[in-house]
């Protein structure tokens, strides 16, 4: 198929966004232009980032994953509590790794095995990890561990945040499995054509289960960003990361039928997404609009997505 300006400008719009979105908060509201500002704009992506990245894996094989925010949440609050309990960091951190990666697993077995709609199963599995979270912490904060574990949020490296550092490890790693690697086709085959897939000897069951148990580590690696940031296990902790997630990475360009997409606009999604936070924030926005805004942003990038999916057929039948 050639390739047209006309269809560079479509898969690089969501770019001129980001600028235009900067230049008009850097005009409305005062400091924003600052780095100190932008530093704190990636601080607030890198969770959205990690969990993004791990959703954007799930959408390219045509699925969806509502649980993220559940699955950082209970993620969160299960190594507090573990460490509380006094075992090591480190070994908390693993075990709660491997529980979320568990959880994602089980999502990943509803839809490939059982044939469970990926809406239907990890709605249920969102509820379900919610009120695990409740109801081993009583509904109450965890506190009571090292506060050691909060410097990693705080801390930096060449006057860059770990937590940003990290995200971008992530994204580099993920990058290079989708752009480089044999797994990263069979990722875009799956969404693409499951069933010609299929066909060529690739299991679709295993690689349904593979995209969901990775993003349940990438959530579980989420919640321990987010219980080192807030120096407490919250059991509501990562509610709507999971719309969030979802927006950055339609915002990217990431088909919602699946086997098109690019993570690296996945990630200027999601610096769209921290910087209408931070923007509406500094100009003194009110969290209902704030609301208002994000769910619009959802729907006009569905809706562009469609409709550059359809004007990419024209032009490329011209």
């Amino acid at each position: 198929m050639k390739i047209t300006k006309s269809m560079i400008v479509l898969d690089y719009a969501i770019v001129i966004i980001l600028l235009l979105l900067l230049v008009f908060f850097s005009v409305v509201a005062d400091y924003f232009f600052t780095v100190t500002t932008f530093l704190t704009i990636l601080r607030q992506v890198s969770i959205t980032g990690i969990i993004s990245i791990g959703m954007a894996f799930v959408i390219l094989t045509g699925g969806i994953d509502l649980s993220v925010g559940s699955i950082a949440g209970v993620s969160s609050v299960t190594a507090a509590m573990l460490m509380m309990s006094g075992t090591p960091i480190y070994f908390a951190c693993i075990l709660t790794v491997l529980v979320a990666i568990g959880y994602g697993i089980f999502s990943g077995v509803l839809i490939a095995q059982f044939k469970m709609p990926p809406l239907i199963a990890t709605l249920g599995m969102m509820t379900a990890l919610r009120g695990i979270a409740f109801i081993i912490t009583d509904g109450l904060p965890v506190f009571g561990f090292s506060k050691t574990y909060g410097n990693f949020a705080k801390g930096t490296l060449f006057g860059i945040p770990l937590m940003v550092l990290l995200m971008m490890l992530v994204f580099l790693c993920a990058k290079f499995i989708l752009d480089k690697t044999t797994l990263g086709r069979y990722v875009y085959g799956v969404g693409g054509n499951a069933e010609a897939t299929r066909l060529s000897g690739i299991s679709v069951t295993k690689m349904t289960i593979f995209v969901y148990a990775l993003n349940g580590f990438l959530a579980g690696i989420a919640g321990l960003v987010l219980l080192s940031r807030t120096n407490s296990g919250q059991p509501s902790a990562g509610t709507g990361y999971e719309m969030d997630a979802i927006t950055a990475v339609v915002l990217g360009g990431v088909s919602l039928s699946g086997g098109q997409g690019k993570l690296s606009l996945v990630l200027v999604g999601v610096l769209i997404m921290g910087i209408l936070s931070t923007g509406m924030l500094m100009c003194n926005i009110n969290d209902y609009v704030q609301q208002l805004v994000k769910g619009l942003v959802l729907l006009g990038a569905v809706a562009f997505s469609n409709l550059s999916q359809s004007l990419h057929i024209r032009l490329g039948n011209k």
